[in-house]
């Protein structure tokens, strides 16, 4: 691990963002043109002491978990990420494991994207990134792990995932997302995390493994949903998906369908962001 290399590295990426590039105000007392230090460890879900004894470089050698956090924070290219890594003493994620981490450029556009819910997904559904609009609609389950990292699990394991569907659109979901899984199986045909996945759902879920004896197969691109949010009610979205060359990695925008969803949304960008019941919104992420 190279600490004052380290330390240089992330404090120059921090000064040279602005504000506005991850959606924080400039504000009138702003003595600098950069982010400051409880800023990167707000958006990467760390202490602000750690990212002190980070750029100090007085810190324990930090986990690849917290570094793809960094990454994300600090809006890092590709090329810059691997640097990241390695400045840490760690091999940077390998080009066939990017579903693992957000591509920055998918990063950059959840910024551009400003009020509109945004999500970076990987082609099994774990969240990877999401912007500020997203993180309010949605709840946050960036940090979720095993196989709760995937919304298709929790979807046919955790009912309490299914609250934020009207009853009537939830066989249409399950149906739309075990078709969706059917299509990665079928692209990453011989990968062991898809067949594992698969396996453990099949044991998990009766519907499920009805479902899938179907073998239904559809690529989700677009759809119209109904997401009940435990704030502000339903709001109906128009859900569309775009992908990167390698499928790997999808970039989700959602749009209120009509004006009472945009009044709806509105309202809870206002209302801020507050303590989620667990699963809210959850369903919103496919």
């Amino acid at each position: 691990m190279q600490r004052d290399e380290l330390a240089d590295f992330l404090r120059r990426r921090r000064e040279a963002i602005r504000p506005a590039e991850v959606g924080i105000a400039d504000g009138p007392r702003r003595r600098t043109s950069g982010l400051r230090r409880e800023e990167v460890a707000m958006l990467a879900g760390m202490s602000v002491d750690y990212v002190v004894r980070l750029e100090q470089g007085r810190s324990s050698q930090p986990s690849t978990q917290l570094l793809g956090a960094l990454a994300r924070a600090l809006r890092l290219s590709d090329d810059e990420r691997d640097h990241l890594f390695h400045l840490a003493g760690h091999q940077p994620p390998p080009a066939d494991g990017v579903a693992g981490m957000a591509r920055a450029g998918l990063v950059r556009m959840l910024d551009l994207l400003g009020d509109t819910p945004a999500v970076v997904l990987s082609d099994l559904g774990e969240i990877l990134a999401q912007n500020r609009m997203a993180l309010l609609l949605n709840g946050d389950h960036r940090g979720l792990s095993g196989d709760r990292r995937y919304l298709v699990y929790r979807w046919f394991t955790e009912p309490a995932t299914r609250a934020v569907r009207p009853p009537e659109e939830r066989e249409h979901n399950s149906r739309q997302t075990v078709a969706d899984l059917r299509a990665v199986a079928g692209r990453r045909s011989g990968d062991a995390e898809v067949a594992r996945l698969v396996h453990r759902l099949q044991r998990a879920s009766a519907e499920f493994r009805r479902l899938w004896a179907e073998h239904e197969v559809a690529v989700r691109r677009s759809d119209r949903k109904t997401l009940i949010h435990p704030r502000v009610g339903p709001l109906l979205m128009d859900c569309e998906t775009l992908v990167t060359p390698d499928q790997r990695q999808l970039l989700l925008v959602l749009t209120p369908a009509d004006a009472e969803a945009r009044e709806r949304l509105e309202l809870l960008r206002v209302l801020g962001t507050e303590e989620f019941p667990a699963g809210a919104a959850d369903a919103s992420a496919r």
